[in-house]
């Protein structure tokens, strides 16, 4: 058998990420000056490792260098919990960003059509508790720290998303701090919810030809200008042309305020500077927000992000694009398999199959699910 064959499934899963080009981040950044025994490849593939199995800890993780065939794939036969730590106090998290979004736009590149078509990008945070105690450098309130992570997903598919762009602060960092890295192509229609409100932003997407749709705040002042037409069988209440602010505060360009309802009848009020689009266009783009959610809560339940491997801030912040690049890696195996299996029973299947030649998962990926129902789903709104 050639090597190709005998690429084992784990060999096929990380592949993406054993390039030319992350090893020549790694010298660039000479991430690997000194060490003698454990590199940055062999760290970036035992926590990824971690992250399949859900290790609980440093201790866990040495353990599984009890495996021959992990040995072989790294190239070590033991490793102590104590230098796990200090490799990964070490391992600088630009560079595990770097692959992270290296990885996204390799997957958004395969996307074809659909990702030209939803030129569309939703952006939320979702914060993760910490013990004070532990992690006093991300004090969040009196009794408890945490961190928040800063997101945007992109539309990979018919009710999919996967996060392109992340930030990492500590959880008392106000949303509004992170739309310059978030918000900044112009083209790009950027959906977002009331917490990132900034009119001098807004005033600069609209001159820099950047598109959003987001939600007012209650106590937001509004100075209607022209009432548009609705269509007869619309679910919206009311389509205007509005300024915002206050007179002290008021944007200089003109929005476009929809008025409609959440799925519990609750009102909301959009506003947005996308003029070429129906008003329940854009009251069903705003809705695409749920699908932000939905990742989150999948991130919570299936990456190792809540359950810390160190307490440091820069542990933190690695084990965070660690949880992400294994999410993208999974993604492309999804991508280039076209299989209608969810990430989880991928995930599944290649911890079972791990050592195996990747041509036993490549064949169990092949098999057509037992539940064909993708579920209830919603259409990606059109840009």
């Amino acid at each position: 058998m050639d090597n190709r064959t005998l690429l084992s499934s784990f060999g096929k899963w990380v592949g993406p990420i054993c390039t030319k080009t992350f090893t020549n981040a790694v010298a660039e950044c000479h991430q690997d000056k000194y060490t003698k025994k454990l590199t940055t490849t062999a760290y970036l593939k035992l926590f990824l490792h971690a992250q399949l199995h859900s290790r609980e800890g440093l201790r866990h993780i040495a353990d599984d260098l009890l495996c021959e065939n992990l040995q072989r794939e790294l190239g070590l036969e033991s490793i102590s919990a104590a230098q796990l730590s200090r490799k990964h106090n070490q391992v600088d998290p630009e560079l595990l960003q770097l692959v992270f979004e290296q990885l996204a736009r390799l997957v958004l590149s395969r996307q074809g059509a659909l990702a030209r078509r939803s030129n569309i990008k939703i952006i939320d945070s979702t914060t993760v508790t910490l013990c004070l105690q532990k992690y006093k450098w991300a004090e969040f309130r009196k009794t408890k720290a945490g961190i928040k992570v800063h997101m945007r997903l992109a539309f990979v598919e018919e009710g999919e998303v996967i996060p392109e762009k992340a930030t990492v602060t500590v959880a008392k960092k106000n949303d509004r701090t992170q739309m310059n890295e978030l918000v900044h192509e112009p083209g790009v229609t950027y959906v977002f919810d009331r917490g990132y409100i900034d009119y001098a932003a807004f005033d600069r997407y609209c001159r820099d030809g950047i598109f959003f749709v987001t939600r007012l705040k209650s106590n937001t002042h509004i100075e209607p200008l022209e009432e548009l037409d609705i269509p007869e069988d619309s679910q919206v209440a009311a389509d205007v042309l509005v300024r915002i602010g206050s007179q002290q505060k008021k944007m200089k360009h003109t929005l476009r305020m929809i008025q409609t309802e959440d799925s519990q009848g609750n009102l909301l009020f959009l506003v947005t500077n996308r003029f070429d689009l129906t008003c329940d266009e854009i009251s069903e783009m705003y809705r695409s927000r749920w699908l932000i959610e939905t990742f989150f809560k999948w991130m919570k339940q299936h990456l190792q992000i809540k359950h810390l491997y160190g307490t440091s801030e820069r542990a933190v912040c690695n084990q965070v694009w660690i949880s992400l690049i294994a999410f993208c890696l999974l993604a492309l195996v999804k991508l280039e398999t076209k299989v209608e299996h969810s990430l989880l029973q991928l995930t599944r299947w290649l911890t079972k199959l791990l050592w195996q030649p990747s041509g036993r998962w490549m064949k169990q990926l092949k098999k057509k699910p037992s539940r064909t129902s993708k579920g209830r789903r919603r259409k990606p709104p059109q840009s």
